[in-house]
């Protein structure tokens, strides 16, 4: 195992007096039996009433960002707040095939590489929003890896932040194009919170699996893509969940175990507020990803995520499942 050059690793002082009794695993719901609603724990759109926003300013004032990070920044916030056109007084007619279909323009102009569909479930809303529009369209914009692999230096995050402007920008764009139909849409946006949470919906309309470090991954990109979203009540047929094995290879994989600097990478699933999962400990996480203005070391390092490796991988892990289901038969 290579000696990790971010260990050890001593938390600023200044900034965890300013979390002072905050935990964001109580507010994630960490060793909660029953499933809820979740609740805000980062990101929050509004740092001066927030109960970590002091700790969340903090993050943005560490960093001493170059003219181009400042120019993705401002495009992507400016990206945000372009108003959405009126929905149309007629409703377009296809078929929800045809609906979902239709989303595969959207790849081919290079807006996202990867889109799906999905119904809301409740437990997805954040407890502070609501939202009556019932189908969920995920986008997934991919990394440039050869940028990513810098994280988590300035040039790795300035990735970063360009994808999740792209993220902002299809999620626009399709949202835009749904209303000139006549249908309600809104866009989700990351990373600030949102009305729901992205990750879930993305794992049910088929974007991969939930691997150890908290994040997506799947054969095609590794977890080096970012999320946009879209509710709306457009009749969308919805795209279905995929699974390549990649759970159980995390059990066995300690890569980025291994990788993260404040060993907030969990060796075992946890119940999440009433589910079984892969969870990174916010409270160990937070205060590394603050100092370095984002991090993402575990999404980077991630053998899925390099260039080419996941569709092999899958492979290889089909020839296994082969073998193990005729020596049992």
């Amino acid at each position: 195992m290579p000696k990790n050059p971010f260990r050890p690793f001593e938390p600023n002082r200044d900034f965890t007096s300013l979390l002072g009794d905050y935990s964001g695993n109580a507010v994630n719901g960490l060793g909660e039996d029953a499933i809820r609603r979740p609740s805000m724990v980062w990101w929050t759109p509004d740092m001066d009433t927030a109960e970590f926003g002091d700790a969340q300013k903090w993050f943005y004032q560490q960093e001493q960002p170059d003219e181009e990070m400042l120019e993705l920044r401002t495009a992507r916030h400016k990206m945000v707040a372009e108003p959405l056109p009126e929905v149309a007084a007629k409703k377009a007619e296809r078929t929800a095939v045809e609906w979902t279909q239709a989303l595969v323009r959207f790849v081919q102009a290079g807006d996202c590489e990867m889109t799906g569909v999905t119904r809301l479930r409740p437990e997805w809303v954040f407890d502070h929003e609501h939202t009556e529009l019932p189908t969920v369209i995920m986008l997934g914009v991919q990394h440039i890896y050869e940028e990513l692999e810098h994280v988590p230096d300035t040039r790795g995050g300035k990735d970063v932040t360009r994808q999740y402007l792209r993220a902002a920008a299809v999620s626009k764009k399709v949202a835009a194009w749904i209303r000139e139909q006549g249908w309600q849409a809104d866009a989700v946006t990351g990373p600030m919170t949102g009305k729901i949470l992205m990750i879930p919906p993305a794992l049910e309309c088929g974007f991969g699996e939930l691997g150890k470090h908290g994040s997506l991954i799947n054969p095609e990109f590794g977890s080096a893509f970012r999320l946009g979203a879209v509710l709306t009540d457009a009749p969308f047929a919805t795209t279905p969940k995929r699974e390549f094995g990649i759970d159980d290879f995390c059990s066995r994989c300690r890569v980025c175990e291994n990788a993260c600097p404040p060993f907030a990478i969990s060796p075992e699933k946890q119940t999440v507020r009433g589910v079984e999962k892969w969870y990174v400990d916010f409270d160990r996480c937070i205060p590394f990803f603050a100092e370095t203005s984002g991090c993402a070391i575990c999404i980077a390092v991630c053998p899925w995520s390099r260039p080419g490796v996941g569709l092999n991988l899958v492979e290889k892990l089909a020839r296994r499942a082969k073998r193990k289901a005729e020596d049992s038969s």
